[in-house]
């Protein structure tokens, strides 16, 4: 009974983690030195990513009943568990980008907004650009039109204003002498 007790505040803890969470992945670390795990966690840290090792028995415990049971599955071996609660896309590409470099780091699943992703969904998900890049992209998206048509105008401008342009042939002066003669036939009738 002692030992419940003690396991307790630690599935809280963990519980308390994914309360919130947009994400959580399954790594798994086995074969990483100690200075690629403390380069991984400054990593994961500056992303805004919980990153801690937990027994997979706490883990199975404090993910059940919860959108994150699917995941007591890969829960075999040596496994330690990233939590973002603003980035849902975060902790994938966070440890996809790492494991480039160590390719002894293994995502084996994860929970994106409330779906269950096995290893291969979550390196689809790794794929995709943070919010920010994705915003920058569509800032500058929408500002390239207005800077094109800024330079535009300067180059009138310094080419002496819209006066200098020599106006261009159309057909509406025509038109205009045409419909003068019958707008004066209708006062001499």
């Amino acid at each position: 009974m002692a030992k419940i007790e003690l396991k307790q505040p630690i599935v809280e803890e963990i519980s308390a983690s994914i309360k919130d969470a947009a994400s959580v992945v399954i790594v798994n670390y086995s074969g990483i030195t100690v200075a690629q795990d403390t380069q991984l966690r400054k990593q994961c840290r500056e992303a805004g990513i919980t990153y801690k090792v937990y027994k997979n028995t706490m883990m199975t415990r404090a993910f059940a009943g919860t959108e994150f049971e699917g995941l007591t599955a890969s829960l075999e071996g040596t496994n330690a568990i990233a939590i973002s609660t603003t980035d849902a896309t975060a902790p994938a590409r966070v440890i996809a980008k790492f494991a480039k470099d160590c390719p002894a780091l293994e995502i084996k699943a994860g929970v994106v907004e409330g779906v269950v992703y096995d290893a291969k969904g979550m390196t689809a998900i790794a794929n995709i650009p943070s919010r920010e890049e994705l915003l920058s992209k569509f800032l500058g998206s929408i500002q390239s039109p207005i800077t094109n048509f800024a330079r535009v105008l300067n180059q009138i401008a310094e080419k002496g204003g819209a006066g200098a342009c020599e106006p261009a042939a159309t057909e509406e002066a025509p038109v205009a002498e045409a419909e003068a003669p019958a707008a004066e036939e209708t006062p001499a009738e």
